[in-house]
């Protein structure tokens, strides 16, 4: 949303047009700005900091597999971007044990971090990831999560890569064919999670 009109008119005529406002944009502070002048509600949707409604479908998603979440170890195997700190929000929220594994130079402030990704997979039971930004597939080329990799971990793993994923470089072509991976069904749950945010808003 880059315009010359300044984003307080631009809300003052959505506020006549629109029972609730749906937001991607890289800057939260312009979804904040956007809130402090709405009448209605306004959904995070993306921004360059997190990723809150696709976390929440993760999350749910993770509850029809799993006993308790908050049981579960975590990693997440990725840069420190929206998605990395999203899963960092969500294991504060829940109480959740998160981990990351990462190249040198991507770690996220707070978490406990490793740069081997056979030692960081040892007693997880929930495994994260991202998509790769193209310059840095060289630096992250001994951390790629396969088969062989998730077969370190607790036994009934799971990886769930966030989409876009692309096979053979965060996930190698094996394990993306194995029975670790539940990203297909992790995401029949988002139109489902994605319209019970939307009601929760329209009815508060």
């Amino acid at each position: 949303m880059i315009k010359k009109e300044e984003l307080q008119d631009v809300i003052g005529y959505l506020n006549n047009w629109a029972d609730l406002v749906i937001v991607r944009h890289k800057d939260i502070r312009v979804i904040e700005q956007i809130a402090k002048y709405s009448k209605v509600p306004v959904i995070n949707a993306l921004t360059d900091r997190n990723h809150p409604c696709e976390m929440l479908s993760d999350l749910y998603a993770l509850s029809k597999l799993r006993d308790d979440i908050t049981k579960d170890k975590f990693l997440f195997c990725g840069a420190n971007g929206n998605i990395g700190k999203a899963w960092k929000e969500a294991s504060e929220v829940f109480g959740f044990e998160l981990e990351q594994c990462c190249a040198e130079g991507y770690e996220i402030e707070g978490l406990t971090v490793y740069h081997d990704i056979e030692k960081a997979i040892i007693g997880k039971d929930i495994v994260c990831t991202d998509s790769l930004p193209a310059h840095a597939l060289e630096k992250w080329a001994k951390l790629k999560v396969s088969k062989r990799i998730m077969e370190k971990a607790n036994k009934g793993a799971i990886l769930n890569p966030c989409p876009p994923f692309y096979r053979n470089e965060e996930v190698s072509q094996d394990v993306i064919e194995s029975n670790f991976f539940v990203g297909y069904e992790f995401k029949k749950y988002l139109l489902e999670v994605q319209q019970a945010i939307m009601i929760y808003c329209l009815n508060e």
